[in-house]
C-alpha cells in the first residue's frame, strides 16, 4: 500500500519557478509600501534613488505640518484657501499617480514575467494591475477634490482687500436672496437681511435682523444713496428688500462699483445699524437646501405645522410639530414660511436656522460629505471675505460655536418698520453689541477654553427677554416662541439656543 504521507519532490525547475514568483510579488508588495524600493534593489538604483527621497520628502514635511498646526491651527486653514498652492498640490498629486503606476509597470517588469508559467504570470498580471489601479485612481481622486475645493474658494470669497475690526468687532452681512433667472447672482432680491456683529477675540456674536419691509431709513451719512434720499429711502413702494433692484435701476450713483446694488445695500444697512460693514456674504437661497442636504440635514424643533409651499401649490403640505431632522427642502420652507404667519415669526424662525447649521455642523461633517459641500456652497454663496481671512473667520467660528449667540431684531413691537426712529435704532443696536462685548478683565482674567484650545472668554451672564412665556404656558405663533404684538423670543434674546 503507498504511503499516503508521500508527496513527490518537487523538480529543480518548479522550485525556481516558484522562487521567481515570490520575488515578481515581493517587487510589487515593497513598492505599494515604498514606491522606488523594487527599482534600488533590482533595476534602476538612480530611479529608485529619486522615488524614495521624494517619499521621504513628502512623509517629512507632512509630518512638520501637522506639528506646526497643533500649534498653529489656522495653518491648515491658510494653506487649505491659498488658490495657487492647492493648483500646485493638485498637480503634485496628478504627478504622483502617474509616477506610481509607472513604479508598478517597472516593478512587475523587474519581476520577469515571461519566466513565470501561465498561471503564475496571469496572478502577477493581475494583483500589479490592481494595486496600480487602486493607486493611481486614489490619488486622481484626491486631485479632483483639491480641484472642486479650489473652485469653491475662489466662486465664494472674490475679496480682495481685509478688512479690520471696527470697535473690537467684525461685522459681516448675511444676505438671503431669491435668484434672479440665472442671469447674474448680484441682481438677487434680498429677502433676508442680517448682520453677525462678531467679537475679533472672543467670537461672542450678535445677530442682528433687519425686515425686508422698513421703509423710510436713512442711509450711510455720505453714501451715494444719502445723497439721492437724505430724507430716506421714501420713494413710493420702497421697501429695505427694494435698495438692491433700485441701485441696480439706477448704477450711475455707483459708476466704482462692480455689483452697485449689494452696495446700496450695504449703505443702508449702515446707515440702519450705524455699524461699519467689514464685509457680506450672499446666499441664494433656492440653493440652500443643497447646503443643508450636503451635511446631512438639521434638526429643528417643530413648535407649529409649518407650511410648505402655499394652499394652491400642488406639493402643498406641512412640517409636522416634534423634535426633528429636517432635509434642504422641509428647512428652506420652514425658514421662509409665511403663510398662516408674519414676517417678524419667519425671522425668529431664520435665527433658529443660523444657530442649528452653527452647533451642529462639525468639521466631521463637512469632511465626510465634502464634495457635496464644496458644490452646493460654490454655487450658492457668494462673499467680500478674501481668502486671507478664512483663517481668522473659521478660528472665530469654531469659538462662536461654544458661546450663546444673543439676537435683536428691528421689529415691532421695539420698532415702527414704517417710520423708524433711526436714533433709537442706534441706540439699541450699541446696548445689544456692548452686552456681547467682554470686559477686558474677562478676556485676560477668566480664560475659558473654545473648541479648537484657544483662550476665549466666558460668556456673560444670559437673560432671555419675555416674549412668550414658555415653552410650557407662553403663546406660539407662526411656530416662534412669541407673538407680533409682544415680540418673538428668537428675535431678542441673550440666548438664541433657549429661544429655539
Amino acid at each position: 500500500m503507498a504511503d499516503q504521507n508521500y508527496r513527490p519532490q518537487r523538480t529543480a525547475a518548479e522550485r525556481a519557478s516558484r522562487v521567481r514568483f515570490r520575488r515578481a510579488m515581493a517587487l510589487l508588495l515593497i513598492t505599494l509600501l515604498l514606491p522606488g524600493s523594487a527599482q534600488l534593489v533590482a533595476g534602476n538604483r538612480r530611479v529608485g534613488r529619486i522615488a524614495i527621497w521624494t517619499v521621504i520628502g513628502l512623509a517629512v514635511t507632512a509630518g512638520l505640518v501637522f506639528g506646526i498646526s497643533l500649534l498653529w491651527h489656522g495653518l491648515i486653514f491658510r494653506l487649505g484657501t491659498t488658490p495657487w498652492l492647492l493648483g500646485l498640490f493638485r498637480i503634485g498629486l496628478i504627478a504622483g499617480a502617474i509616477a506610481w503606476a509607472g513604479l508598478f509597470i517597472d516593478a512587475w517588469r523587474l519581476g520577469r514575467p515571461l519566466e513565470l508559467d501561465l498561471k503564475q504570470r496571469r496572478i502577477v498580471v493581475a494583483i500589479n494591475g490592481a494595486l496600480a489601479f487602486s493607486v493611481a485612481a486614489t490619488l486622481i481622486f484626491g486631485a479632483h477634490l483639491v480641484g472642486v475645493h479650489k473652485g469653491m474658494v475662489e466662486a465664494i470669497f472674490a475679496g480682495a482687500e481685509a478688512a479690520e475690526a471696527h470697535n473690537g468687532r467684525f461685522n459681516i452681512l448675511l444676505a438671503g436672496a431669491d435668484s434672479d433667472g440665472g442671469k447674474t447672482r448680484w441682481g438677487l432680491r434680498p429677502d433676508s437681511l442680517t448682520v453677525a456683529s462678531i467679537d475679533a477675540v472672543t467670537g461672542r456674536t450678535v445677530l442682528i435682523g433687519l425686515p425686508r419691509n422698513m421703509a423710510n431709513f436713512t442711509f450711510d451719512d455720505g453714501s451715494p444713496m444719502d445723497e439721492e434720499f437724505p430724507r430716506g429711502f421714501d420713494c413710493d413702494g420702497c421697501y429695505l428688500n427694494g435698495v438692491s433692484t433700485w441701485a441696480e435701476d439706477h448704477k450711475d450713483l455707483y459708476k466704482d462699483e462692480d455689483h452697485p446694488g449689494m452696495a446700496a445695500t450695504v449703505d443702508a444697512v449702515e446707515g440702519i445699524t450705524d455699524l461699519q460693514i467689514s464685509y457680506y456674504a450672499i446666499v441664494d437661497l433656492n440653493g440652500f437646501q443643497e447646503i443643508v442636504d450636503a451635511i446631512g440635514g438639521v434638526t429643528l424643533n417643530v413648535r407649529q405645522p409649518i407650511p410648505v409651499g402655499l394652499p394652491s401649490d400642488k406639493f402643498y403640505t406641512h412640517i409636522q410639530p416634534g423634535v426633528k431632522k429636517l432635509d434642504g427642502w422641509e428647512t428652506l420652507w420652514y425658514a421662509r414660511a409665511r403663510h398662516d404667519s408674519d414676517d417678524y415669526s419667519r425671522m425668529a424662525r431664520q435665527k433658529c436656522v443660523l444657530n442649528a447649521i452653527l452647533q451642529q455642523t462639525s468639521p466631521a461633517d463637512v469632511v465626510r460629505h465634502y464634495q457635496d459641500v464644496a458644490k452646493a456652497t460654490g454655487s450658492t454663496i457668494t462673499t467680500s471675505v478674501p481668502p486671507s481671512e478664512i483663517e481668522r473667520f473659521s478660528a472665530l467660528a469654531l469659538k462662536a460655536k461654544s458661546q450663546k449667540i444673543s439676537t435683536l431684531s428691528l421689529v415691532p413691537p421695539l420698532v415702527n418698520t414704517a417710520d423708524p426712529n433711526m436714533s433709537d435704532i442706534h441706540a439699541e443696536v450699541r446696548k445689544a453689541v456692548k452686552k456681547a462685548t467682554p470686559k477686558k478683565e474677562e478676556v485676560f482674567e477668566s480664560p475659558g477654553t473654545g473648541d479648537d484650545g484657544e483662550t476665549k472668554a466666558p460668556a456673560p451672564e444670559t437673560k432671555t427677554k419675555a416674549s412668550g412665556d414658555s415653552d410650557k404656558g407662553g403663546p406660539v405663533t407662526g411656530g416662534s416662541l412669541g407673538s407680533r404684538n409682544k415680540g418673538y423670543q428668537a428675535n431678542e434674546t441673550d440666548d438664541l439656543a433657549s429661544a429655539c
